[in-house]
């Protein structure tokens, strides 16, 4: 049994089943245990491969787009330019190499980073300079705000509401024996439909963090990219951990292992439109062929990168990362829509129509 294993049964012996919310956080985030805290996931050593580490042309036009959206706000100086959950900051330097050929915008970068692991801090600041580190967007200063997060919210901790014989409670975790197992705790006055066994899920801290950055761009200025894995309005049990490009049993080993659920981008949209700001969700595939990766894939490939189709057909193929991936752009309601994107209504827009044109 490993440590963090020991630790939570502790809590549940002590305090009664924890939520599947709480599980994450130990799991993840614990000082520590935590999976976040003690090692780098990324890449094919790791236990997943994320978009920048697929291609630089990731960051590289998510860079472009925040540069023609820094031009059409006239070009604000100076602002900060942010990433939730940085990684190994590889897609953050890519970016900040493309945004280079602009007049005067990388002279105007105050670089922040919202991340909670010192281990994925001291990477970061290998690879860039001149980083401010923070633990909350809270924490993020007053000014024009240019942000990107991908792969951040999928990992924000969940709750669980299954409908059981008696109507809809929370999932929680709990002991079988001496081992972790599901069950269900009472019966919860929700109005919704289901069927018994129906699974829905609710991020509170996700549209909290959105509302932060929306109102700040909404008084400030400037833009945010939020690229993830998952839909809108989505219903059904998506937890899943992952360990070594495998998905394993959530309670096999905790804390080494990666906890994630698919993002619901209708509750962050609605969280934009609340706070004053103007958005668009598109597919990530979408937005990489509007931004022209096509032609930035030909450039790499005649200078000699040949996996460089490969990779634009990887990010990009609806049947790879081209449909699952969604991206939520928001802005002011007075500023030009950022490339690739239209604005939308958070009551009208529906999965069916989920891709700008």
């Amino acid at each position: 049994m490993t440590a963090l294993r020991n630790l939570i049964v502790d809590e549940i012996r002590r305090s009664g089943p924890i939520s599947v919310a709480r599980y994450m956080e130990l799991c993840l985030l614990h000082p520590v245990h935590g999976y976040y805290t003690t090692r780098d996931p990324f890449g094919t050593a790791g236990d997943f491969i994320t978009a920048p580490e697929i291609s630089q042309m990731f960051g590289e036009l998510l860079g472009l787009c925040l540069a023609q959206a820094w031009l059409d706000q006239g070009q604000p100086k100076p602002f900060t330019l942010a990433e939730l959950g940085p990684g190994r900051g590889t897609l953050m330097s890519d970016l900040l190499r493309a945004i280079r050929i602009v007049p005067g915008m990388s002279d105007a970068v105050r670089l922040h980073l919202v991340e909670a692991s010192p281990h994925l801090r001291e990477m970061q600041r290998a690879k860039l300079e001149n980083v401010v580190h923070l633990g909350d967007v809270s924490e993020l200063p007053d000014g024009p705000l240019y942000l990107i997060a991908n792969e951040f919210f999928d990992a924000l901790p969940i709750q669980q509401f299954q409908r059981g014989p008696n109507g809809w409670a929370e999932r929680l975790v709990g002991l079988d024996g001496a081992g972790l197992a599901f069950g269900l705790g009472p019966p919860m006055s929700i109005d919704l439909p289901g069927n018994e066994g129906d699974v829905i899920e609710r991020c509170p801290a996700a549209a909290a963090i959105v509302n932060e950055i929306a109102s700040r761009i909404a008084r400030d200025g400037g833009v945010a990219l939020i690229i993830d894995y998952g839909g809108w309005n989505g219903r059904g049990d998506t937890f899943q951990v992952v360990e070594a490009h495998q998905t394993v049993n959530p309670f096999d080993n905790p804390g080494g292992a990666d906890l994630t659920a698919h993002v619901d981008f209708a509750p962050l949209a609605a969280a934009a439109d609340a706070a004053g700001c103007s958005f668009g969700y598109t597919t990530q595939g979408h937005l990489l062929n509007a931004l022209g990766i096509g032609a930035r894939a030909a450039k790499l490939a005649a200078a000699g990168d040949r996996g460089a189709g490969s990779a634009a057909r990887r990010l990009t193929d609806s049947d790879e990362m081209g449909e699952l991936f969604k991206v939520l752009a928001i802005w002011p309601t007075d500023a030009p829509a950022p490339a690739g994107f239209t604005a939308r209504r958070a009551q009208t827009k529906t999965e069916s129509n989920e891709t700008d044109a």
